[in-house]
């Protein structure tokens, strides 16, 4: 294929609307991108022009993007680059579209949590629409089952620690970090050890 990959560092610009297809979940919404640059005369950073784009996700992208993003949260966004022509108004206009791969917060301007969404696991039940209008947060529920706020045993939905920790920041001097076994293999080593 000869598509137009971008990737794209902006900020929300309208919140994420969300919608069911025959086909699954549809969003979009309109994203901000403003270059700065270093003003040597002045001795300081400048905003350029702000371009605008609207970015589009399907299926799963797009409702996991409706319990996510919210207006003016600093965003990375990967997708194919689409422009297209219409006339409205008798006057024709272009306008410049991003069909999303991947969507993201920017970390350089902020932190985020992760929280990994399993296979039938049930689907969020605020959207950024809703939510606004009864006056609750934007923010999805986080629904609870067994073995912690994800539904699963474990952090990637198999049996093993719920919370990962990060082997390099073990307490100890750099580079000495140990892995540490799973459930399943503390499990496996028991049972091998039964006559």
């Amino acid at each position: 294929m000869n598509d137009t990959l971008v990737t794209l560092v902006g900020n929300a610009a309208t919140g994420v609307e969300f919608r069911e297809t025959a086909t699954g979940g549809m969003a979009r919404f309109r994203f901000a991108v403003t270059p700065r640059r270093w003003d040597r005369e002045k001795q300081l950073w400048t905003d350029g022009h702000t371009s605008f784009y609207t970015v589009w996700a399907w299926r799963t992208l797009a409702l996991n993007l409706s319990g996510s993003v919210s207006v003016g949260e600093p965003l990375v966004v990967h997708g194919r680059l689409k422009v297209r022509e219409e006339e409205r108004e008798g006057q024709r206009r272009t306008f410049v579209d991003i069909e999303a791969v991947a969507v993201g917060h920017d970390l350089t301007r902020g932190t985020a949590a992760f929280r990994r969404v399993l296979r039938g696991e049930p689907a969020l039940t605020a959207r950024a629409g809703s939510a606004e209008r009864s006056g609750a947060s934007a923010r999805p529920e986080v629904f609870t089952g067994p073995g912690g706020a994800d539904g699963a045993d474990g952090a990637d939905g198999r049996d093993g620690p719920d919370v990962l920790s990060d082997p390099g920041d073990s307490g100890k001097p750099y580079g000495s970090a140990t892995k540490r076994p799973t459930n399943r293999q503390k499990a496996g080593k028991e049972l091998a050890s039964v006559p």
